[in-house]
């Protein structure tokens, strides 16, 4: 069962959880998160699965990360096909063709991010009409270059005495990092944001997240999610290695600071 805390209505999600809107033999969608400021959902997509038809976004990012399996996205005016394996994060800014599939022989689990919302995770619920998605314009519209496509690995890497830090996304309305921690990690402390979303979702071993004074456990597969204002931060409870995957949107200058640390 998902627990909402109590400080700044926090969201922790453990693996399974969240509100399903499709399940069937194909796929299973569920949203993770609906903000103004980001939407979140889960999707597990079977091998020849076809995702949405090429369309743009005018106003915000639709962004990616495959955590098992692989996507086949299809990009620009040419709609010019792109693997992305596991550990793969690709961010498409507004106005260029996108499109994908699970083209590969496995099952594809991946996070998929718009930011801001673009009412979004309200379309998927049948509530509102007029998402911000759109057919192919008649120019093609951006070329597939804008596409960031962050491959499993890669990324600014920043090397600190506890943890390795790579950045896989930084643009205005969403920067992405995958945050590897040592046994020596202590953690970070309780703080707050009052101009972005903060989400983590757990890659590997087990954290324990806080606001205010509850500290819960989350395992591999967990999201965790702090809108603005909400105080939190997290432990390294087991005392061994962590990975995991945050996000900040939007990015708020934070990839900057990451840099400077």
């Amino acid at each position: 069962m998902a627990v909402e805390l109590d400080v700044g209505h926090a969201l922790l999600l453990r693996p399974g959880e969240g509100e399903t809107i499709t399940d069937r033999a194909g796929r299973t969608v569920r949203i993770l998160l609906a903000h103004d400021l980001l939407d979140v959902t889960w999707s597990r997509y079977e091998p020849g699965e076809q995702g949405p038809d090429p369309h743009v976004h005018r106003e915000h990012v639709d962004s990616f990360f495959v955590l098992e399996g692989e996507l086949v996205f299809g990009l620009g005016p040419q709609v010019d096909e792109v693997r992305a394996p596991a550990g793969t994060f690709v961010s498409v800014p507004q106005n260029v063709v996108h499109t994908f599939r699970n083209g590969g022989d496995h099952t594809a689990f991946f996070l998929n991010f718009h930011s801001p919302s673009g009412g979004f995770a309200e379309s998927l619920r049948g509530r509102r009409e007029g998402f911000d998605s759109f057919d192919p314009p008649g120019d093609g519209g951006r070329p597939a270059a804008d596409v960031i496509v962050s491959p499993p690995g890669e990324g600014d890497r920043f090397v600190r005495e506890d943890r390795v830090n790579l950045t896989k996304v930084e643009l205005p309305e969403l920067s992405a990092f995958q945050l590897s921690v040592d046994p020596a990690w202590k953690g970070i402390g309780a703080h707050e944001h009052d101009d972005h979303v903060d989400a983590f979702f757990v890659l590997d071993g087990e954290a324990g997240f806080l606001a205010g004074d509850k500290v819960l456990r989350a395992a591999a597969g967990s999201f965790f999610a702090a809108p603005p204002g909400t105080l939190h931060g997290i432990r390294n409870l087991p005392g061994r290695r962590i990975v995991f995957l945050n996000v900040h949107a939007p990015d708020a200058g934070f990839a900057e600071s990451v840099r400077r640390r």
